[in-house]
C-alpha cells in the first residue's frame, strides 16, 4: 500500500481454546475462563493495544458468551481495547449484540470493539434454531441492521429474519457514538465489497497463504469504499501465531498442539493429517502464522502491516491445548517486545 503509514497497533486473541496443564491433563472450561481473564490482564501489562475473544460453541473452545469475558476484564483493566474475534452475527439477534456490547462500552468506559464475522464453524445454527439454507442473507441482513444500530439512534429497518423496527430507540444508550464494529473478512471479495458498502472498518482473517496475498482485497476494499462514497476506513488483521524465546523453541512447543487441533478438524472437514512440514512452512518467511523468536514475529508483522497498510495486527496466541504457561510468555514478549521492534522496523 502506498502513502504514509501509522504506527499500527498490536493486539492479542483467543478462542478460550481448552488447554491443558503441565502435567498434559485437559483443563476445565471454567479455568480455561478464568485463564483467559488474566490473560487479557497479561495484555494490558505487557502495553499492548487490543484483547480479542472468539465465540464458539463447541466442546475445544471455553468461551460462548465472549462479552461477559471482557465485561470481566473491562472492571479490572484501565487501557486496552476489549473485543470479539469474533461475533457470530449470522445466529445472534443485532440488537441484543448492540446491546451487550453498549454495556461493555459502558462498563470499560468506551473501550468496547465489536467484530462482526460469519464465523469458521456452524453449531450455532441448530443450536439457535437457524437454517443453512439461509446462510448468506442472515448475514447480510444481520449486518446491515447493525450497522445502523451502532450509532445508538432510533432505528427503521424491516426483514425476513427478525421483526421490523420502526423509529425503534434501543438501550442502553452510548455515551460516545458510534459503536466501534469491525467486519470480519476471511478472504471473500463479496464481504470485502459489503464492509465498504456499509462503510465499517475492515478486519482481515489471515490464516493460510501468505500475506502478501491479501493486497488486492485490500485494494477492493478501498476502492469500493470510494464509489459507495465513504470515507477512508482502517483495515486491521488476525493472524495465529506464538512469540517464543526462539524459532526451534516456537515450532516445536507449537507442534503436537497444532497437530492434535488440525487433525480434530481434519476429521471433521476432510483434511489430510496435520504435517510438521506445513506448520515450517507457515511459520516461515513467507506463511501466514506469526510464529517464532521475537525478531522473527516482528519483522513478519512489520512487513505484513506494510504491505496491507494495516493499523491494527493481532495474534492469536492461543493454540489448541497449548497449556497457560507458554501463552501467557508469548503475551509478555508480544506486548514488551515485538511491539516496539514493529513501531522500530516501521520507521518510528
Amino acid at each position: 500500500m502506498s502513502g504514509k503509514l501509522l504506527l499500527p497497533e498490536i493486539g492479542a486473541e483467543t478462542f478460550g481454546d481448552i488447554s491443558q496443564d503441565i502435567e498434559g491433563n485437559l483443563l476445565t472450561h471454567a479455568q480455561v475462563i478464568r485463564n483467559v481473564i488474566a490473560e487479557g490482564q497479561a495484555a494490558e501489562a505487557a502495553n499492548l493495544d487490543f484483547f480479542g475473544v472468539g465465540e464458539h460453541h463447541r466442546d475445544d473452545y471455553a468461551v460462548s458468551s465472549p462479552e461477559i469475558v471482557l465485561a470481566a476484564l473491562a472492571s479490572t483493566t484501565e487501557r486496552i481495547k476489549l473485543g470479539t474475534a469474533v461475533t457470530v452475527l449470522s445466529s445472534d439477534d443485532p440488537v441484543r449484540v448492540y446491546q451487550r456490547f453498549a454495556t461493555l462500552d459502558a462498563i470499560s468506559q468506551g473501550r468496547a470493539e465489536i467484530v462482526a464475522g460469519r464465523g469458521s464453524f456452524i453449531e450455532s445454527f441448530p443450536l439457535f434454531g437457524f437454517e443453512l439454507d439461509d446462510y448468506e442473507e442472515l448475514y447480510e441482513q444481520k449486518l446491515d441492521l447493525l450497522a445502523k444500530l451502532r450509532h445508538g439512534n432510533p432505528v427503521v429497518w424491516h426483514g425476513k429474519h427478525r421483526s421490523a423496527l420502526r423509529n425503534q430507540q434501543v438501550y442502553p444508550l452510548l455515551e460516545k457514538q458510534p459503536l466501534t464494529t469491525w467486519v470480519g473478512v476471511g478472504g471473500s471479495p463479496q464481504s470485502v465489497v459489503r464492509a465498504a458498502r456499509h462503510g465499517l472498518p475492515l478486519f482481515l482473517a489471515i490464516i493460510g497463504g501468505q500475506p502478501s496475498g491479501f493486497e488486492g482485497l485490500v485494494s477492493l476494499y478501498h476502492r469500493a469504499l470510494k464509489e459507495y462514497g465513504h470515507e477512508e476506513q482502517p483495515v486491521a488483521a488476525h493472524f495465529h501465531g506464538l512469540v517464543a524465546d526462539s524459532d526451534e523453541e516456537a515450532l516445536e512447543t507449537l507442534w503436537p498442539h497444532y497437530q492434535r487441533t488440525m487433525n480434530r478438524l481434519g476429521a471433521e472437514r476432510g483434511w489430510p493429517p496435520a504435517s510438521k512440514m506445513r506448520l515450517q512452512a507457515s511459520i516461515g518467511p513467507d506463511g501466514a502464522m506469526m510464529a517464532g523468536s521475537v525478531d522473527t514475529v516482528a519483522s513478519k508483522l512489520a512487513s505484513a502491516t506494510r504491505k496491507l497498510g494495516l493499523s491494527r495486527a493481532d495474534i492469536k496466541y492461543s493454540a489448541g491445548t497449548l497449556p497457560h504457561e507458554a501463552m501467557m510468555h508469548s503475551i509478555k514478549l508480544l506486548g514488551e517486545e515485538v511491539k516496539p521492534r514493529v513501531h522500530e522496523l516501521l520507521g518510528a
